[in-house]
């Protein structure tokens, strides 16, 4: 009989399922001495009770926290952090890990340092910002490590989409379309992804040419201009946009992020550019709501799910002692990036 008010626990479950609490707590701990069918009902007896394990009392007697760290620039409410955040919770709890969030508001240092009193087992780090990266060179974790962002640099052992490539498919896909004049409207210069995408636009244009600074001029008469750094959302989008297109040899623009493509649209709205028949319009993210924009957005897609499930497959494969190749995802090797073919291109 479970006391009014209590939660049930290990006696309960054990009581339930006719087994001993050491049975019990062999279960709890996937001792490999358990017999399948005892392990059955024990779990069948947790689920009839509602049992839920405590975790405090299972780190005193596993000496393990089964608990991942993940730390998040201040910006992370952006969609790309906050979907990489959401994917690393989602493969952690598939992975049987929790995980706790630290913003670095204050410090990389003190933000780690919060994580690191929580027994974190392994962290992931979210550094989309080059203050971030900049910042964990210079530290030394006690834990394993695993990080998260887009750029794929030389001598980059982290997760990431490829930023380069996924720029190169939009900027592709306007020149198949016959554009000429093509314009990039950037992202903030201290972001690798932005850098990433803007270099990846370039050298798609250069491919066949150089050109002066500024714009780069292919033999085949393609011309990309690079804007002013937005700062990701659809309002710097918006004001960039309205001074480009008062240039009307611009027949075309990629926008580093789906929000700065927002803005784009408005622009051109205002200023009588209809889209795509005087303007073609492509993002990079593919959010939620590219679909419904109007028109709807021609977006690069990123797989978050699959950056996450790589990214802890590779930190839980460190923690507990396969090293990173032991999750079989090696080091470098980025997720690919989607082209979504709709209205605005």
């Amino acid at each position: 009989m479970i006391e009014s008010g209590r939660a049930p626990g290990v006696r309960e479950v054990a009581a339930a399922a006719g087994v001993s609490r050491q049975t019990v707590s062999r279960v709890l701990n996937d001792h490999a001495s358990i017999r399948p069918e005892t392990r059955d009902r024990v779990l069948a007896a947790m689920a009839e009770l509602n049992f839920r394990p405590n975790r405090a009392a299972r780190m005193l007697t596993t000496a393990r926290s089964t608990t991942i760290g993940v730390l998040a620039a201040s910006t992370s409410s952006l969609f790309g952090p906050a979907s990489s955040i959401d994917a690393v919770e989602n493969a952690a709890r598939d992975a049987g890990y929790f995980v706790t969030v630290a913003l670095d508001r204050a410090s990389v240092e003190a933000a780690l340092d919060h994580l690191l009193a929580q027994a974190v087992e392994g962290i992931v780090v979210i550094a989309p910002q080059q203050r971030v990266q900049d910042a964990m060179a210079a530290v030394s974790l006690a834990v394993p490590s695993v990080t998260l962002h887009g750029a794929g640099a030389a001598g980059d052992d982290g997760v990431f989409v490829d930023q380069v490539e996924g720029a190169r498919l939009a900027t592709r896909h306007l020149i198949e379309r016959g554009h000429r004049r093509i314009a990039h409207l950037c992202g903030p210069g201290d972001w690798s992804e932005a850098r990433a995408r803007r270099d990846g636009f370039l050298a798609e244009v250069a491919e066949h040419g150089e050109g002066g600074a500024g714009e780069v001029a292919g033999a085949g008469g393609v011309v990309g201009l690079v804007t002013r750094e937005g700062d990701w959302t659809a309002a710097s989008g918006a004001e960039i946009a309205a001074e480009l297109l008062a240039d009307e040899s611009v027949t075309a623009v990629f926008s580093s992020n789906d929000q700065m493509a927002l803005g784009v649209l408005h622009a051109a709205r205002l200023a009588g550019r209809r889209v795509p028949e005087d303007l073609a319009v492509v993002g990079f993210d593919d959010i939620p709501e590219a679909a419904f924009f109007a028109p709807p957005l021609t977006t690069v897609r990123q797989d978050f799910a699959e950056l996450g499930r790589r990214c802890v497959a590779r930190l839980v494969s460190l923690i507990e002692g396969g090293g990173a190749e032991g999750a079989g995802v090696a080091f470098g090797a980025p997720v690919a990036p989607v082209l979504v073919e709709r209205a605005s291109a």
